[in-house]
C-alpha cells in the first residue's frame, strides 16, 4: 500500500492546475487512501511574492479541500498548509496556525534572504553572483531555526538548496547535522519528497545520504509528491518507498489534528 501524499498544491499559489477534486479523483484511482493539502500560505502582505493565496483567500481554500472531502468519501483528506520559515516571521506563523483546525504544518525553507528565494526559476542568476558553500550555510541554519522553533510538524524537502544543481565543494553532509538534531529535539517529521525528480537537480529531496542520517536519528517520516498538477498526485511514491527502506527507515507517520500516528512501511 503506498504511504499518503501529504504535499498537495492548488490554483490559489498561482503556479498549480486542476482543483483539490481532481487531485482527489487521481488519488482514488491510484489506490491512496490519504492525501493532504499544504497549499503555499499567505504571507502577511499580499505582495510579499506572487507564489502563494493571498490572505483573504484562505477561507476559500478551506472550502475546496472541504468539497473535495464531500466528494470522495472514501478518502481521508487532510486540511494543511505549506509555510515559509523567515527569522521574524514566527508571530504571523502563529497567528495562521490558529485560523483552521489544520492537521499539520509543514515547514520550508525558500528564502534565505528577503528578497531571494533560491529555488525560484525567475531568480536562478543569482546563484551565479553568490558563493555556493555561503548559500548552503545560510539556508541549512535557517533550517535549523525553522525546526527548532516547534512550529512545524514537518519540514518539506530538506535540502531544496540542491534544486538548480549548485553544490558546495567537499562534503557537505555535515552542513545538516545542527538542523537534524533540532528536528529530533522538536519532533518534527522530514518529508521525502518525490517532486526533486522533476527538477533540474533529478533527484528526490532529501538525498540518500542525507536520509540515512535522519534515519540513524530515528527521525520520522512523511511522504509527499509536491504535485502542482493532478497527474503528479503520488508519483514516483514506490521509488520513495524503496529510497526509504534502503536508508534504514522502518516507520513513517500520518497527522491528524496535529497529532502524529507513526506506521510501519
Amino acid at each position: 500500500m503506498l504511504p499518503p501524499d501529504y504535499h498537495l498544491h492548488t490554483p490559489l499559489c498561482r503556479h498549480a492546475r486542476g482543483e483539490p477534486v481532481e487531485y482527489a479523483a487521481r488519488a482514488a484511482s491510484l489506490g491512496l487512501t490519504e492525501i493532504g493539502f499544504a497549499d503555499h500560505s499567505p504571507m502577511r502582505r499580499d505582495d510579499f511574492d506572487d507564489w502563494r493565496m493571498k490572505i483573504s483567500e484562505l477561507d476559500q481554500y478551506v472550502e475546496k479541500v472541504e468539497r473535495a472531502r464531500r466528494e470522495f468519501p472514501q478518502l481521508t483528506i487532510k486540511l494543511s498548509l505549506e509555510v515559509d520559515y523567515l527569522p521574524g516571521h514566527e508571530p504571523w506563523i502563529r497567528e495562521l496556525a490558529e485560523r483552521h483546525p489544520w492537521d499539520y504544518l509543514i515547514g520550508s525553507v525558500h528564502y534565505v534572504t528577503d528578497a531571494w528565494a533560491l529555488d525560484n526559476p525567475g531568480q536562478v542568476d543569482e546563484w551565479k553572483s553568490r558563493d555556493i558553500l555561503e548559500v548552503w550555510r545560510q539556508y541549512t541554519a535557517r533550517l535549523e531555526l525553522a525546526a527548532a522553533s516547534g512550529l512545524f510538524h514537518i519540514i518539506g524537502h530538506a535540502d531544496l538548496c540542491k534544486r538548480f544543481g549548485f553544490y558546495p565543494p567537499g562534503d557537505w553532509l555535515g552542513l545538516f547535522d545542527p538542523f537534524l538534531r533540532a528536528a529530533r529535539a522538536a519532533g518534527a517529521a522530514l518529508e521525502i519528497n518525490t517532486g526533486g525528480l522533476r527538477k533540474s537537480c533529478r533527484e528526490m529531496y532529501p538525498h540518500p545520504r542525507l536520509l540515512e542520517a535522519a534515519a540513524r536519528l530515528g527521525i520520522p517520516l512523511t511522504f509527499g509528491s509536491d504535485a502542482h498538477a493532478p497527474e503528479e498526485v503520488g508519483m514516483h511514491f514506490r521509488e520513495a518507498l524503496a529510497l526509504a527502506r534502503a536508508a534504514g527507515c522502518q516507520q513513517a507517520c500520518r497527522f491528524t489534528r496535529g497529532r502524529r500516528e507513526p506506521f510501519d512501511l
